[in-house]
């Protein structure tokens, strides 16, 4: 659940990068290490360690040092929260599809 608005902007904010986003799909498959994270992408070590730190900041991860290795964990609530407030907008507009379906089925009567 996000605990805020601050916090929802931060979510969406983090969620904005691809960079980010792959980060995330990969903590999803399991507990990483920062080296492991880094290893696909094209980037320095402490431009991994940046995003690494906005998604910490969004609640999105969590890094545990177990001596000289971070290991980053998957923090799902914040999605959880981000999609609840998405799914807010859902309902909105399958009402007012609903609505204007309603309206199109009242207009096309009235044609015939």
């Amino acid at each position: 659940m996000v605990k805020s608005v601050a916090n929802l902007d931060e979510v969406f904010s983090a969620l904005s990068d691809p960079t980010r986003r792959k980060i995330l799909v990969r903590l999803a498959e399991g507990d990483q290490s920062v080296g492991e994270l880094a290893e696909p992408f094209d980037v320095s070590l402490p431009a991994i360690s940046k995003h690494l730190g906005v998604l910490e900041r969004a609640g999105l991860i969590s890094r545990e040092r177990e001596g000289r290795v971070r290991h980053c964990r998957l923090e799902p609530e914040p999605l959880a929260g981000a999609l609840e407030w998405i799914a807010q907008y859902g309902r909105f507009w399958e009402e007012r599809f609903d609505s204007l379906e309603k309206l199109l089925a009242k207009q096309g009567g009235k044609r015939r």
